[in-house]
């Protein structure tokens, strides 16, 4: 099976207020798949659609072979999720709520939660109530890995970890990937797309705009100008024949120039914002 998300056509809406529309992408096995855009953008609703959370009124979803609607409960059982908030019971101890999430699923998952426990540095003995929203987070992604899931969906996983966790949660995803697993990260920060996936999708105001390897994403064909010629400075994307643009500015006064390709954060700001564009 090569798709282990396959997403055709899904369409969510909240009443008068927009959710997604028409989103179709694919995620192969073995990939860390980004699921770019701001907050509000959709990559949310599509999330709980997938995994049953919410009912979507059109289009169809797969995970790992099976209906997202008719077979849910069993897509559960082989994901891991974390998602954006990290709620428990207050008054739990860590260790019973990491318990919990492995009985829930019917798993003895005790030496893996350990082996994650110490990896992340989590304190089992404390009570949620008196945990930061970092250390809650570190809870969450034990609680979503320790059953060692074939598909991880993780949604603005790193919001509030220090930067030495960050970078012990990604290692431990490019582990579990290795082994065989497949990552969908949700996140608004470009640069851990730029640093750790393979591809990604790119989502605006509820639609899918984009989806590619993160390398074509970079270094595309669109190139990014920075010109200042006449007394005048622009800068713009450049998406046509670059002798196109050469014969263009022959006839101009150029003080500097500068042709380079897009950064991620620059790709998607265009892509974002409908940025200038020229071709």
């Amino acid at each position: 099976m090569d798709n282990v998300i396959r997403i055709q056509n899904l369409t969510k809406h909240y009443g008068k207020k927009r959710g997604v529309e028409d989103v179709s992408f694919d995620v192969n096995k073995g990939e860390i798949f980004g699921f770019i855009g701001p907050n509000g953008a959709g990559k949310s609703t599509t999330i709980r659609s997938m995994l049953g959370f919410i009912r979507f009124e059109s289009g169809s979803i797969k995970i790992l072979g099976m209906n997202a609607v008719s077979e849910h409960e069993k897509i559960l059982k082989s994901v891991g999720y974390m998602p954006s908030e990290a709620l428990f019971y207050p008054a739990m101890k860590v260790s019973d709520v990491i318990k919990y999430a492995a009985d829930v699923r019917g798993m003895d998952c005790s030496d893996e939660a350990a082996k994650l426990c110490e990896r992340l540095q989590v304190d089992t003995s404390r009570k949620i109530r008196e945990l930061s929203l970092g250390n809650r987070k570190k809870v969450s992604i034990v609680c979503a890995m320790q059953h060692k899931p074939e598909l991880f969906i993780f949604d603005e996983p790193t919001g509030g970890l220090d930067p030495l966790v960050q970078n012990t949660f990604f290692e431990l995803i490019k582990e579990y990937v290795n082994e065989g697993a497949t990552c969908l990260l949700s996140t608004h920060i470009l640069p851990e797309v730029r640093k750790h996936c393979d591809r990604a999708a790119i989502m605006r105001e509820g639609r899918l705009i984009k989806t590619d390897t993160v390398e074509n994403l970079i270094h595309s064909a669109a190139k990014y100008i920075k010109l200042t010629a006449d007394g005048k400075t622009e800068e713009y994307m450049f998406s046509g024949d670059i002798n196109d643009l050469i014969r263009e500015l022959s006839g101009k006064h150029i003080e500097n120039i500068s042709i380079e390709d897009p950064s991620l954060e620059d790709m998607f700001m265009h892509f974002y914002e409908g940025g200038k564009e020229r071709v």
